[in-house]
């Protein structure tokens, strides 16, 4: 199947798949499971990676965002979720799925981080990305929210929730998402290797790479 064939078909599918604003990292949760269950990636989820995007001051620049006022889609997160799929067995491009994007969905790893991400435009070192790279199979096992960072200090909610129960761990934990979002510069690695990759399959956590790392890595997933 060509990449516009596999776009064309999905765009038509995209409202099938959960989406509650403001909830990024449950709406990836939830793509996973659903992206296992329809044959569209490996049953047990071996050819996704879960991305969390952010940096120390949680400030991080998108472009192409649903949720931005601006032409070019600009918006501000504290932190932003995808999911990224390298298929095996073929030579389809490495796919992002990010379900507040206005690219195609999905869309090639290139074209994302061009149009997305922007790499070569100039940013103040509060605004550089980094990116925390998690195998899909250990995130649904072992991520967790109650919601807690959704909420402001009176209780009430700073955004709807989904309508399901919220996400715990196989283990019975009911909340880390702040793990996976305290990025670190610390954390970043100095390079990326084999090691880097087998971290990934083995970690909970899996590695944080910086901007000019991320198209490198997937490059060594085969």
């Amino acid at each position: 199947m060509s990449t516009s064939t596999l776009n064309l078909d999905l765009q038509s599918q995209i409202s099938d798949f959960d989406h509650t604003p403001f909830y990024c990292e449950e709406n990836v949760y939830m793509l996973c499971h659903k992206l296992c269950t329809s044959g569209i990636a490996d049953a047990k989820g071996s050819d996704l990676f879960v991305v969390f995007i952010s940096n120390e001051k949680r400030q991080i620049p998108l472009w192409r965002q649903k949720a931005s006022q601006r032409a070019d889609g600009i918006a501000l997160w504290d932190y932003h979720v995808i999911c990224i799929q390298r298929k095996r067995h073929d030579n389809s491009p490495y796919l992002v799925w990010d379900l507040d994007s206005s690219l195609p969905f999905p869309s090639p790893l290139d074209l994302y981080v061009s149009e997305a991400i922007r790499p070569s435009f100039q940013l103040f070192s509060e605004y550089q990305r980094f990116f925390r790279i998690v195998h899909a199979p250990i995130f649904v096992r072992t991520f967790a929210s109650d919601r807690r960072h959704m909420k402001d200090a009176s209780g009430n909610w700073t955004a709807q929730p989904p309508p399901y129960d919220p996400i715990t761990a196989e283990d019975g934990t009911i909340h880390n998402l702040n793990e996976y979002v305290e990025i670190r510069n610390t954390d970043v690695v100095s390079k990326v290797e084999i090691d880097s990759l087998e971290a990934v399959y083995t970690q909970r956590l899996g590695i944080v790479v910086g901007e000019t790392q991320l198209v490198e890595f997937f490059s060594l997933v085969s």
